[in-house]
C-alpha cells in the first residue's frame, strides 16, 4: 500500500512539473489555431525558449531577464513562421516543421557550449497549510512561480477568447477570413499576432523546463513536448481549460513512467519512456471525432492538404 501511495503521489507531482511546460505551449498552440492557423514550428520555439533562458540565467544570473528572454526567443522564431504562412502562402505544416529543424539547429549550436552547466534557476514556493495536504499537496501546491501562472492562465485566456472584444475578433479571424474582413478586421495582422503570442508562450514552456524543471540545458531537451502539445489542442477542442487537462494527464504520465522506472517494475525501460506519448494518443484517438466537429472552420482546409 506504500509502495501505491508514492506511485499516485509521484505521478501528481509528475502531472504539473513536467506538464507544465507542455501547458504554456498548449496554450500558445490553443491561440495560434483560433486565428485558423497551426504552428509545427512550436516544438522550435519551446526549445528557442529552453535554450535562451537558460543562456541569459547564466550570464546574467537574472532569472526574471532570462524567462522574458525565453518567452522572446520563443516569439521571434514563430514570427519566421507567421511570415512565410500569412505573406508568403507558403504550406503551414511543412512550414512548421521547417521551422522547428531550423530551432533545432540554431539551439544547439547557440547552446553547445553550456551543456553540462546548471543554475539555481526557480525554486519550488510552498504555500502555506496547502502544501502540507496528502498527496496533492506537493504536487499542487510546492511549484515554482511559472507552474502558479500556468494555473491561473487557462481561465484567463478562455475569458479573453469568449469575452473580450479581442479574443472575438480573434475567434471570428478563425472561422472565415472573410468575414472577419468585411467586418473591418484585417485578418493577416491577427493570424501574425496569433502566431507570435504562441511562439511566445512556446517560448515559456521552454523557459519552465530548463529553469525551473531540470536547472540545465541539453540539446533538444523538449524531447516532442511541442508536437505532444499540437495533438493537446485537438484533445482539449481549442478550449484552455481543457486543454489544461489534457496536459495534466500527460504530465502525470511521464511522473508514473518515473515512479515506475524507481520502484524496478518489471517492465522495459523502452516501453516506459513511451508511455506518456502513448497515453496521450490513445486519448486523443478516442477524443478525435467529437473534437473535429469543434474545429475552427479555418483549420479544415489544413486537413484537406489545401494550405
Amino acid at each position: 500500500m506504500n509502495i501505491f501511495w508514492l506511485v499516485l503521489g509521484g505521478a501528481f507531482t509528475g502531472a504539473v512539473g513536467p506538464g507544465v511546460s507542455v501547458l504554456y505551449a498548449t496554450y500558445g498552440e490553443v491561440i495560434t489555431e483560433r486565428a485558423g492557423r497551426i504552428n509545427l514550428g512550436i516544438e522550435g520555439s519551446m526549445l528557442m525558449g529552453a535554450c535562451f533562458g537558460f543562456l541569459t540565467a547564466v550570464e546574467t544570473g537574472n532569472v526574471v531577464v532570462a524567462i522574458l528572454a525565453g518567452g522572446l526567443a520563443g516569439s521571434l522564431l514563430s514570427g519566421i513562421h507567421a511570415y512565410l504562412v500569412v505573406f508568403r502562402d507558403t504550406n503551414q505544416l511543412a512550414t512548421g516543421l521547417a521551422v522547428t529543424l531550423f530551432g533545432a539547429g540554431v539551439t544547439a549550436y547557440a547552446g553547445r557550449s553550456f551543456v553540462g552547466s546548471s543554475i539555481e534557476g526557480l525554486n519550488p514556493v510552498a504555500i502555506p497549510l496547502f502544501s502540507n495536504l496528502p498527496v496533492v499537496g506537493r504536487a499542487l501546491f510546492q511549484q515554482d512561480l511559472l507552474a502558479y501562472a500556468a494555473y491561473a492562465l487557462g481561465p484567463l485566456l478562455w475569458a479573453f477568447l469568449h469575452y473580450t472584444k479581442w479574443g472575438l475578433s480573434l475567434r471570428a479571424v478563425g472561422e472565415s477570413t472573410n468575414v472577419a474582413f468585411a467586418a473591418g478586421r484585417n485578418p493577416a495582422r491577427w493570424q501574425v499576432a496569433a502566431i507570435m503570442a504562441g511562439g511566445l508562450l512556446a517560448g515559456l514552456g521552454g523557459a519552465q523546463l530548463s529553469l525551473a524543471l531540470t536547472h540545465s540545458w541539453t540539446e533538444g531537451m523538449t524531447a516532442g513536448r511541442g508536437f505532444i502539445a499540437v495533438a493537446l489542442v485537438i484533445f482539449g477542442m481549442w478550449s484552455p481549460l481543457r486543454a489544461m487537462i489534457g496536459a495534466l494527464l500527460f504530465g502525470g504520465a511521464i511522473g508514473l513512467q518515473l515512479q515506475l522506472q524507481s520502484i524496478g517494475a518489471p517492465i522495459s525501460p523502452f516501453i516506459l519512456d513511451m508511455f506518456p506519448y502513448i497515453i496521450t494518443l490513445a486519448v486523443l484517438t478516442v477524443w478525435t471525432g467529437a473534437a473535429l466537429r469543434a474545429m475552427p472552420e479555418g483549420l479544415k482546409g489544413v486537413l484537406k492538404g489545401t494550405v
